[in-house]
């Protein structure tokens, strides 16, 4: 390749890459259940990576310009607000199939987003990660900002030959400022395998409190499972004891082959509102979609309202991916103007945002009826709507 030809292709490059970078998003006209908006294009996806992450743009060492460390997919961000700027802690897969994290911000939350310099050089403990991924991030109360994240590391009582078993747990670092990480150790808990960890906000009887997902095995949840409550006294030496289940999982619900929870929970004069994930079995493989539910103000662990089905779930392109009938949100907003902007990965590929208000998500919560479990139950509860509403317009 020519030195013009190399000026050329680069030039191309940046301009492509300009142009992702400035595309504004759109609200989806069609789509309309009054929960939440749905925006057209997602947030981030590998495009969005800087292009001297991906290439040397050295001419003499890359005279063909090619991509020499390519970005497979950009999902699964984790979220703050800092300065009025919305910042996502991206869970960012190489094609070598290893994930790190990297910070991209915007001024809107629904587009523009733009990479820090620099990915997240996350410190290793004395074992070190083989991967990570989906950092939660929770501004507590104790003046740290921390992520919690799953570690993962090969299984050591696993044969030689069998290069797939691992081992997941919960990594946790703290910031004051997104860019000095501070590591410290991993989560100690009596449950074989952690994952989908989150810190709550605010002490609890004066300790740190956590959300976990007991679970036996790196995939299979066995015996544990669901949504569980765990206090720790010093998050410097992280050690839980017995893991309470708030949101178990249930048969032929949503959630009925495992659940975790997404971001930490919005904070509100009604109590404490959370956005997870749950996962059940189709003819075509596993399905995960999010779901809602509202903790006591007081009693954090107490759920006081659990409206059945569904929040959010993987809707046309969303549907297509590396994991594809997917959606996974382990980042969510909540501004001091009730506006609230929920992150998700869609199928392990992309990042998209939906946005809603703290009141609607209330509503939504408090008044949706709750899965009564037997399928004659739900045509009661509809029927009952459906007769409600003819008696109104009957009138």
């Amino acid at each position: 390749m020519t030195r013009s030809a190399f000026l050329t292709r680069l030039s191309a490059l940046q301009e492509r890459h300009r142009a992702i970078l400035a595309r504004r998003n759109t609200v989806d006209p069609d789509w309309d259940n009054g929960w939440y908006q749905r925006y057209l294009y997602p947030v981030l996806t590998a495009e969005h990576v800087p292009l001297d992450w991906r290439y040397d743009l050295d001419e003499s060492t890359n005279p063909r310009l090619l991509e020499r460390m390519a970005v497979n997919s950009v999902f699964n961000a984790g979220a703050f607000e800092v300065q009025g700027k919305i910042c996502l802690v991206c869970r960012v897969e190489g094609a070598d199939r290893k994930s790190f994290f990297a910070i991209a911000e915007s001024s809107t939350g629904v587009d523009q987003f733009s990479f820090w310099d620099e990915p997240i050089h996350l410190p290793q403990t004395a074992d070190p990660d083989v991967n990570v991924y989906d950092m939660r991030v929770t501004l507590h109360e104790d003046g740290h900002a921390y992520g919690t994240f799953c570690t993962e590391r090969k299984d050591p009582s696993a044969p030689f030959c069998d290069t797939s078993s691992a081992v997941a747990a919960c990594g946790i670092v703290r910031t004051k400022d997104f860019i000095h990480w501070e590591r410290l150790p991993d989560l100690v808990s009596e449950s074989p395998q952690q994952r989908n960890v989150v810190l709550h906000p605010k002490y609890v009887d004066g300790q740190y409190a956590l959300y976990t997902r007991p679970q036996d095995g790196f995939i299979e949840t066995g015996s544990g499972g669901g949504i569980a409550w765990a206090l720790c006294r010093d998050i410097a030496d992280p050690r839980i004891g017995q893991e309470q289940v708030i949101d178990p999982r249930r048969y032929h619900t949503i959630n009925e082959v495992k659940n975790g929870m997404g971001a930490p929970p919005i904070e509100t004069d009604e109590g404490w509102l959370h956005i997870a994930h749950g996962v059940r079995n189709t003819a075509a493989g596993l399905r995960y979609v999010l779901y809602a539910f509202l903790c006591a103000k007081d009693e954090p662990y107490r759920v006081i309202h659990r409206p059945g089905g569904y929040f959010l779930a993987p809707q046309g392109d969303e549907r297509i991916g590396d994991v594809s009938n997917v959606v996974f949100s382990n980042g969510v907003v909540a501004r001091a103007s009730g506006e609230v902007f929920i992150y998700y990965g869609s199928s392990d590929t992309r990042t998209h945002v939906a946005t809603t208000t703290v009141a609607t998500l209330l509503d939504y919560v408090k008044n949706t009826p709750e899965d009564p479990l037997l399928s004659h139950r739900c045509v009661e509860q509809r029927l009952d709507l459906i007769r409600r509403n003819r008696r109104r317009t009957s009138v």
